[in-house]
């Protein structure tokens, strides 16, 4: 049976986290997300943020929540930055959570969340990594993104979370289309201690499937110090989202 009422830390009929999930051209891969979401154990509500689908995603999401008033689907500009930000702007909970429309979350996210809070001064965090698959390649970016952790580096597929009056305080993400999440992960670590919380999110391997392994790690790479140096988001997006 799946719980979804919290009576933890005095919260009884509020929500404890607003999930907020941007959205644009998920068709293949949104049901499998929401299904995820819906099993999710706890107090919360869920803002899905469309940027402008046109391959039926919003017809997908329609069906995958009918009559669940936990969920609220509003539209955006286009750009994750955007369209996170317009979910915050309308979220409830005093925990944001931004959840990435190819990632799936445990169904405890919201009791290891409550449970990271209840340490003195956590500002936020994210949860540990984990790609699809049993493959090889998998493993190797799973522990990737393990070791960079230790280093305070992590992205919007690890499922950010910050407390609401933190995010309120740190500003808008950037509007880009990329990084907006490195971003604000850097903005995060220099605020105050972070937690990176287990059971792992399962993030899709989509995109090394579809470019190879060594492409995709050159591309982060890359693009990662050339953001550090300077160069704008915006170019930056052109070079992982090719026309």
């Amino acid at each position: 049976m799946v719980e979804h009422c919290c009576s933890r830390a005095g919260i009884a009929d509020e929500c404890a986290v607003s999930l907020i999930v941007p959205v644009l051209n998920e068709a293949r891969i949104i049901q499998d997300t929401l299904l995820a979401v819906r099993g999710v154990r706890g107090c919360y509500e869920v803002i899905i943020v469309d940027g402008g689908s046109d391959d039926g995603s919003l017809g997908l999401v329609s069906a995958a929540i009918e009559g669940d008033p936990r969920f609220k689907v509003i539209s955006s500009l286009r750009g994750r930055g955007n369209q996170l930000n317009a979910g915050a702007a309308i979220a409830r909970g005093p925990v944001l959570l931004f959840l990435h429309a190819d990632t799936q979350l445990p169904d405890t996210a919201i009791q290891s969340i409550q449970h990271a809070l209840e340490q003195p001064g956590i500002v936020g965090g994210n949860f540990r990594l984990e790609f699809e698959g049993p493959g090889l390649a998998s493993h190797i970016f799973t522990w990737l993104n393990s070791l960079r952790r230790w280093f305070g580096i992590y992205y919007g597929d690890s499922a950010i979370w910050v407390r609401r009056d933190v995010f309120i305080r740190l500003g808008p993400l950037a509007s880009a289309r990329l990084m907006e999440d490195y971003d604000l992960c850097r903005r995060l670590e220099r605020t105050g201690p972070t937690a990176c919380l287990s059971p792992p999110v399962i993030t899709s391997a989509r995109r090394w499937r579809h470019d190879g392994v060594i492409g995709t790690l050159i591309v982060w790479t890359v693009i990662q110090w050339l953001y550090l140096i300077g160069v704008s988001s915006d170019r930056l997006a052109r070079l992982y989202y090719p026309e």
